[in-house]
């Protein structure tokens, strides 16, 4: 059930940024930003493709071998634009949009709870030197970890399975880099807010599953602190 409901909040917090102006508004730029850094990245991909592909595998002469060879470069293209995409978006996140996020996610437990969600730190400095603290253990490092596994798999007789594994991983993870805005906010232990993924881990799963469509999961990605933020305000909070 709580896998359905991570499809159901993510694809909820995208209906409610829509007909919520401020909502739109952040996740439109928080949308072009990771935008902007995924056409660099994946035109860099694009350039040495060829050279990828030689290093794991040179083009066979037969002709048998040759239509398996092509397939492998089609797969290898998406998976490679894929990756990406993450990394697109965890540069993009770590440096511009982990602000922005948080902004997201105020504003939806404000418009749920009517009532002013305030800033822990005394300034603002401060304040977004918090938020990058926060991210890079809960989103950076782990993601970054799983794509080193998903590239080191491409090396191996059982690379399907590593980097199938290691996706879901990374989508895990960045879905609670969304639904850990509101506890860390809280300032609530960092041992409560592991417990809570770990509770709920099939709705992380349900939630981050539309982060694995490209290009599409670069929409889900950007509005994706809302639909969190509603689970975990409507739900998820009275279970832990």
């Amino acid at each position: 059930m709580k896998f359905y409901d991570g499809i159901k909040y993510n694809i909820k917090g995208v209906a409610l940024s829509i007909k919520t102006p401020k909502l739109l508004m952040l996740g439109i730029l928080r949308f072009f930003i990771v935008l902007l850094f995924t056409i660099v990245l994946s035109s860099l991909v694009l350039y040495w493709h060829d050279e990828i592909l030689s290093f794991i595998w040179k083009m066979p002469e037969s002709g048998a071998w040759v239509l398996l060879w092509k397939a492998v470069s089609w797969l290898l293209s998406v998976f490679l634009a894929g990756v990406a995409m993450v990394i697109s978006y965890l540069i993009a996140q770590l440096f511009f949009c982990v602000f922005i996020m948080d902004a997201m996610s105020r504003i939806t437990e404000e418009m749920i709870s009517g009532k002013e969600v305030p800033i822990q730190q005394s300034s603002w400095l401060l304040f977004f030197i918090y938020l990058v603290k926060q991210e890079i253990p809960r989103a950076v490092i782990p993601v970054a970890i799983s794509l080193i596994i998903m590239v080191l798999g491409l090396m191996t007789p059982v690379s399907p399975i590593i980097i199938l594994i290691s996706a879901v991983a990374a989508t895990v993870f960045l879905a609670w880099d969304n639904t850990d805005l509101v506890p860390a906010r809280r300032m609530e232990p960092f041992d409560k807010r592991i417990r809570f993924l770990r509770q709920h881990l099939m709705f992380h799963i349900g939630f981050g599953l539309l982060f694995l469509i490209p290009w599409l999961n670069i929409l889900f990605l950007s509005f994706a602190p809302v639909g969190a933020t509603l689970y975990y305000i409507e739900k998820g909070q009275q279970e832990i």
